[in-house]
Formats: structure tokens, C-alpha cells, sequence
């Protein structure tokens, strides 16, 4: 399990870069063909737009299971240390609560937009929806392993000693 797992965050990081560079690959080529030949691509900017929320997305998932979101929790650290851990636990219960009304809000925009084809790429609008149901549940799926997980697990941001 724990090898499927990886698989699955090293794609996502693969997706990632595949998508960052096709939209350098395509703004570029873009702007070349506009300002060098009075032409340009049509899809460019939608899809350039379409990358940007599904790589925005998704690196909101890696950031979340890395423990890389601002988290301040110095105040909880010195005064209530015993606490530390329920606190923890508390806060990602309210993440899983929030990612789970992402979910579904994303996922109920997504099945609405779906039959709406875009005029130029030919693409369902629901495709930009879709990345917030994918993150939301791939978020939802991070707070429940720290819910729920061994203590070492449950932080929220890497500790800086």
C-alpha cells in the first residue's frame, strides 16, 4: 500500500510539471506568434487557464500532505503543550470538514458544467470544476490518514529547529 501511495504523489508531481511547462510552452508561443506574426493560438489561453487551476490545485494537495501551508502554532506549543496533540487533531478535523464541502460544491459545478462544451477547445467546462473535487477529495484522503493516524503523523507543518 505504501508503495502505491508514493506512486500516486509522484505522479501527481509529474502531472504538475508536465502541466507548468506546457503553459510556458504555450503563453510563449503565444506571445511570439501575436507580437512576430499579427497571429496567435486561440486554445492558448484557455488551456494556459485550465493548467494554472488544476496546477494550482494539486499543489495545494502536495502542500497539504508536506506539511508546507502556514500554520502558527507557537502560541499552542508554549502555553498548552499537553494540548498540542488534540489541537492537531481538532485542526484537521476542520480541514476534512472544509475540504469535504469543496468536494462537493466542486463536484455539483463540475456535473452541472459538464455538458457545456467550450467553443474553442472543444472541452467540457466541468474540466475546470473537476480539479477542485480531485484536490478536495485527495485532501480529504490527507486529513483522514492524519486524523486518524499515529501521533507523528498528526503534525501540521515541519518543525524549523
Amino acid at each position: 500500500m505504501g508503495r502505491l501511495v508514493s506512486f500516486l504523489w509522484t505522479w501527481i508531481d509529474a502531472i504538475m510539471a508536465i502541466l507548468m511547462a506546457s503553459m510556458i510552452v504555450l503563453v510563449f508561443t503565444n506571445v511570439v506568434m501575436r507580437y512576430g506574426f499579427s497571429s496567435g493560438l486561440r486554445v492558448s489561453v484557455e488551456l494556459s487557464r485550465l493548467g494554472f487551476v488544476w496546477v494550482v490545485m494539486l499543489g495545494a494537495v502536495v502542500a497539504l500532505r508536506r506539511g508546507e501551508h502556514l500554520a502558527v502554532s507557537e502560541f499552542s506549543e508554549v502555553f498548552f503543550p499537553r494540548a498540542v496533540p488534540i489541537l492537531r487533531r481538532f485542526a484537521w478535523l476542520v480541514i476534512l470538514v472544509s475540504v469535504s464541502m469543496l468536494f462537493w460544491g466542486a463536484l455539483r459545478q463540475t456535473i452541472a458544467n459538464w455538458s457545456n462544451i467550450s467553443p474553442l477547445t472543444g472541452l467540457p467546462t466541468g474540466v475546470m470544476y473537476l480539479a477542485g473535487a480531485v484536490s478536495g477529495l485527495l485532501m480529504a484522503f490527507v486529513a483522514i490518514s492524519r486524523l486518524f493516524g499515529p501521533p507523528e503523523t498528526v503534525k501540521t507543518a515541519p518543525e524549523n529547529k
